[in-house]
């Protein structure tokens, strides 16, 4: 792992999945661990769930009070390390929250991403000067220079999509029809926009798909904006991560890797698939509604 790739992103919530693990396996409340920190709850609940860095000498202290074997001690201590270091998205500093931050790295570390999308164009595939609409939208008190940083952040999460190493992740993406309708006030902006999208749509690691509005609504109708996270296994092992749901809302968002929660989206996602128009005739509908409205 690599601070242009994945940052801490995933070796916190690995190390939060296995000092969750031990902790429970030793029986220790989260209470009793918190009093061996001496700190809060509440820190020992956001060290679980992967939400930040985390100290080797608290690391030490939780394997002690776990009773944890000294090889085990060493991989815990070496992924807290690993937790200390920075993504390229954090010299953006308060643009970016926290919690979207986690998003990005695990964006980073993707093998793949699976994404539909109800009412706009997804960042990854977003023009400058498209984000920077969107941008003045949602808040119009930001200054320039923050809205420059908001759009620079964006622009950068594009670069995975042609990176050579680690190697690409594969983007599939479903966008209902009524994004590629639903115009930006510069109308040449819009359809610099959508043939952008027909230009990275020519990557062979990215598949778009439209979901046309005749096909009547989709189970997504219920779940709106989603994507799915599949991340890489090494030989012979499991995943770096677990298939990852993340729903994103005004102030915050959803990770779910639950195998009920993940089972349901892939129901979800199984239908959009049965749904959404091929990849040529998606691509011919954009070129017409280029054609109709922005030529």
């Amino acid at each position: 792992m690599t601070d242009e790739t994945s940052g801490s992103t995933v070796p916190r919530r690995q190390l939060g999945r296995l000092l969750t693990e031990l902790r429970e396996e030793a029986g220790v409340t989260l209470d009793a661990a918190a009093e061996a920190l001496d700190c809060s709850r509440q820190k020992v609940w956001r060290i679980e769930k992967g939400l930040v860095p985390v100290r080797t000498v608290d690391a030490r202290v939780m394997c002690e009070r776990y009773r944890v074997p000294a090889d085990v001690t060493a991989i815990v201590v070496g992924l807290a390390k690993e937790t200390r270091a920075s993504g390229w998205w954090h010299s953006y500093g308060d643009v970016v929250p926290s919690w979207f931050s986690l998003y990005v790295g695990l964006e980073s570390s993707a093998s793949t991403l699976r994404r539909y999308d109800s009412e706009l164009i997804p960042g990854l595939l977003q023009t400058r000067e498209y984000a920077d609409e969107l941008f003045r939208r949602k808040n119009p008190h930001l200054s320039a220079e923050e809205r420059e940083k908001l759009i620079a952040v964006r622009l950068q999460r594009q670069r995975i999509l042609v990176r050579r190493l680690p190697g690409a992740p594969v983007l599939t993406a479903v966008l209902s029809e009524a994004v590629l309708r639903r115009t930006i006030s510069d109308r040449a902006a819009m359809a610099d926009q959508l043939r952008h999208l027909l230009d990275v749509a020519a990557l062979p690691n990215v598949h778009l798909r439209v979901l046309p509005l005749a096909a009547g609504p989709p189970l997504a109708s219920e779940t709106g904006t989603f994507v799915l996270l599949d991340f890489p296994r090494q030989v012979g092992r499991a995943p770096t991560e677990p298939t990852t749901v993340y729903v994103e809302g005004l102030t915050g968002a959803l990770y779910l890797d639950r195998p009920a929660e993940i089972a349901a989206y892939e129901h979800v996602w199984r239908d959009l698939e049965t749904l959404a128009s091929a990849e040529a005739e998606s691509e011919r509908l954009i070129r017409s509604i280029i054609e109709e409205h922005h030529d």
